[in-house]
């Protein structure tokens, strides 16, 4: 027996899993996108190459949209990490996350642009104790599309959180990374089923090239 059929369809049949839509105001949330993440070598990371290119297609579409790009990085001042709380005493990685350290930089590989934003987060969500959702808010920003690592863990986190403070949280699936395949798989159902709406890379593409065409238009 096939549970994860069952589970869709149990799911399907009891309304979960509605598409909420996209918006009509735009952001670009790229979570954790640091080298840290990025190298399969280090305590933390895996090969996430091939998320790094579908989220550089994604940050290329948003610029044309003038849609605000926003990137986390996780970083702490302390060598034990204490900023983490009891966190580290779940993952001991977290050590590794030295401010001082090359590893905690963003991935060269990504097309971010000085007069992006990027801010440091202690915890899994991009939300918990930073302004994030202050600046969202502010820029009058409804819909935040979520690209970046790890999908069970921070960016599941932030699509949670997105949802509480009122912004679309729109998961684009080719730009998502994990560790675990299993675990990967779980939260886009999960996410799919009660957060958020996991979407193809040529759909996002597809509704950022229609910002672009609305606001020429407007200014034409």
């Amino acid at each position: 027996m096939d549970t994860a059929v069952d589970d869709a369809t149990l799911f399907r049949e009891r309304g979960f899993g509605v598409n909420m839509g996209f918006g009509s105001a735009p952001a670009v949330l790229v979570v954790d996108i640091q080298t840290a993440f990025t190298d399969p070598t280090l305590p933390l990371g895996s090969n996430l190459d091939d998320e790094v290119a579908a989220i550089n297609q994604v940050i290329d579409a948003a610029r044309l949209a003038e849609a605000p790009i926003f990137y986390s990085v996780v970083s702490y001042d302390e060598a034990d990490a204490r900023e983490s709380g009891i966190w580290r005493l779940k993952m001991k990685g977290l050590s590794s996350l030295q401010t001082t350290s090359e590893i905690v930089k963003l991935d060269p590989r990504l097309h971010r642009k000085t007069d992006d934003s990027v801010f440091v987060k202690k915890y899994a969500s991009c939300f918990f104790a930073t302004t994030l959702a202050s600046q969202l808010q502010t820029m009058r920003r409804d819909t935040l599309i979520i690209v970046g690592c790890t999908t069970s863990g921070c960016v599941r986190a932030s699509a949670v959180d997105a949802l509480q403070y009122g912004f679309r949280p729109i998961l684009v699936r080719e730009a998502l990374g994990d560790r675990s395949k299993a675990a990967h798989d779980q939260a886009l159902f999960d996410i799919q089923a009660k957060y958020g709406d996991v979407v193809g890379l040529d759909e996002v593409t597809m509704y950022l090239k229609a910002q672009t065409s609305a606001a020429k238009a407007m200014a034409s």
